[in-house]
């Protein structure tokens, strides 16, 4: 009896240690803006260095915030552009504080197909969080299940550090990224896009979230809301436990809901 007694202990102290907390869950999102709002920042570098990558000239492609500063830099086979926020915090429309470096490169001559963008980041802060990494996105252009014309596809390569006051957080995985509206416009604005994937999540205390965005609820992204996200479900799991997160019904509001093991929605801003 007391063998078996132990070893339920045990398996109930191992659950607890492995259910989510809505704390963990509300950096989980936090982490997924991060990766919105750069997406946001190399697209308007790459549409500034290459205005025709927009299948029309774009008129309005500086989608920074004045307190931003770009220097450009080529040579004959490639470009080169540093955002620098500062070092006292530059505000984003949507309220989050960045400072310090993001470098965006990308190679010459361009191409439609499969053309490269780097990134990398130097003391570059989002928030609270220090960002460090060197990874790529995949331009290209084609036609899928969210937009019948043909429209320009990015897939981000996640391989990124993210530090705070809790520790490191590991992110590793792949974001596919589609303009399905807007790409053929003069205006920048009027931008909307699909976001999937799946990536997981190391957590300081070695916990791993498994992230998975389905093609059926795909999150939604306007550029013409200032908390950008309006929609999209984002299924989460640990073992023995799964959580929700919803970004409601493209409403433009910074307000999400998770639901832990099939629980009540909780809402909270992201």
């Amino acid at each position: 009896f007391a063998v078996i007694l132990f070893a339920s202990c045990t398996k109930d102290n191992n659950d607890l240690a492995n259910s989510f907390t809505t704390e963990d869950l509300q950096t989980n999102a936090k982490l997924d803006q991060v990766a919105n709002d750069l997406s946001d920042i190399i697209d308007d570098q790459y549409f500034t260095e290459n205005p025709t990558g927009k299948s029309i000239n774009p008129l309005e492609i500086n989608s920074l915030p004045p307190c931003a500063t770009v220097t450009r830099t080529f040579t004959a086979t490639s470009w080169t552009r540093t955002i620098n926020f500062g070092n006292t915090g530059c505000a984003m429309p949507n309220g989050a504080v960045l400072r310090g470096i993001v470098r965006v490169t990308g190679s010459l001559p361009y191409t439609r197909t499969n053309y490269v963008i780097s990134y990398s980041f130097d003391g570059f802060y989002y928030n609270d969080f220090l960002v460090q990494g060197n990874r790529t996105i995949t331009r290209s252009f084609g036609t899928s299940r969210y937009q019948a014309a043909v429209h320009p596809i990015n897939v981000m390569d996640m391989n990124m550090t993210f530090t705070n006051s809790r520790g490191i957080f590991t992110r590793v995985g792949t974001r596919t990224r589609e303009c399905v509206e807007g790409f053929d416009t003069v205006i920048w604005p009027d931008n909307i896009y699909v976001v999937t994937g799946n990536w997981t999540t190391t957590f300081p205390n070695g916990n791993i979230h498994s992230n998975e965005i389905s093609n059926t609820t795909p999150i939604r992204i306007r550029l013409n809301c200032d908390y950008r996200v309006v929609s999209g479900i984002v299924n989460i799991t640990r073992p023995n436990h799964t959580a929700v997160l919803d970004y409601g019904d493209r409403t433009c509001d910074n307000i999400a809901t998770i639901s832990i093991d099939g629980g009540t929605p909780i809402s909270f801003t992201f």
